[in-house]
């Protein structure tokens, strides 16, 4: 696809681009009406391709649940193997499109590598992910950043108490979930492990408050993202801090969410996940 229209559907997912104006743009791009139309299903998320495990497999226990946070209860989603004994646990933060099945299904697939998975809803200080998209990412900007982050904070001490818990909690985000990441681990030190998918750097003059080890997977093709990564790395570096950078050429940004047609990458998503998962269950170990 013309990465000129797969950049301009980053800028619609990520900018306050009115819908209109986006399909408008396309639509120059694409050549006409009727191309443009044909291109979305490739572009937006296509959450039937969302299920990697089954909400009911039998190697997983899923459930909805609620915490304790900053700014009242936060609603999550929480997975775990069905053996009951005790595992590491893992934030999942979702994208700015809100806790939605893709990002479900991301903790079940960490429940089933051994994870007790907390996939929270980041937006329940506002009343919790719509089902309009276009509402979701609209509701992000009007989210406090002290106030998010104080609710992962949060997360983590709930999970550190978990029943099912060993006590270790890492996290891991995709997206606004990826900075967010970057965020939570600047904050908490009792964050063990994080890894950010693409994520927006933190501010790099607290680099050196980070006491979790990192992972960071970036895409080739993402320049908004990427200009960020030397200053961070190099921050990260200075201040004697353990972190690994992996970078996938010609991958676009998105490229582990599997509903997305045009911007997924097989390769790239699986060889990102199995780093995740060793990396965390590295980190987190007892």
């Amino acid at each position: 696809m013309d990465q000129r229209i797969i950049d301009l559907y980053d800028e619609y997912t990520h900018a306050p681009l009115d819908r209109r104006v986006f399909l408008e743009r396309l639509t120059r791009l694409a050549g006409g009406t009727a191309a443009a139309y044909a291109l979305l299903p490739l572009l937006e998320n296509n959450y039937a391709l969302a299920q990697q495990v089954a909400p009911n497999d039998g190697r997983i226990v899923a459930e909805r649940v609620s915490f304790a946070g900053a700014t009242g209860q936060v609603g999550g989603y929480l997975a775990r193997p069905a053996d009951g004994a005790k595992a590491p646990a893992v934030i999942v933060i979702h994208e700015n499109r809100g806790l939605n099945a893709h990002i479900e299904d991301v903790a079940r697939r960490a429940a089933v590598a051994g994870f007790l998975a907390l996939a929270p809803d980041m937006l329940s200080p506002l009343g919790g992910t719509p089902s309009d998209e276009d509402r979701a990412r609209e509701m992000f900007g009007q989210l406090n950043a002290g106030d998010t982050v104080s609710n992962l904070r949060a997360a983590v001490a709930w999970l550190e108490r978990h029943s099912h818990s060993t006590g270790k909690v890492g996290a891991m985000g995709f997206c606004w979930g990826g900075g967010m990441v970057n965020a939570l681990a600047v904050e908490e030190p009792e964050l063990d492990a994080g890894v950010a998918f693409y994520g927006r750097v933190p501010d790099i003059a607290k680099v050196g408050q980070i006491r979790a080890r990192m992972m960071m997977h970036y895409a080739g093709n993402d320049e908004r993202i990427n200009e960020g990564i030397p200053a961070y790395e190099k921050a990260l570096r200075d201040a004697g801090k353990t972190f690994e950078i992996h970078r996938y050429e010609g991958t676009q940004h998105a490229f582990h969410n599997d509903t997305s047609g045009a911007r997924y990458d097989a390769a790239a998503a699986k060889l990102a996940w199995e780093r995740t998962v060793a990396f965390l269950k590295a980190g987190l170990a007892a």
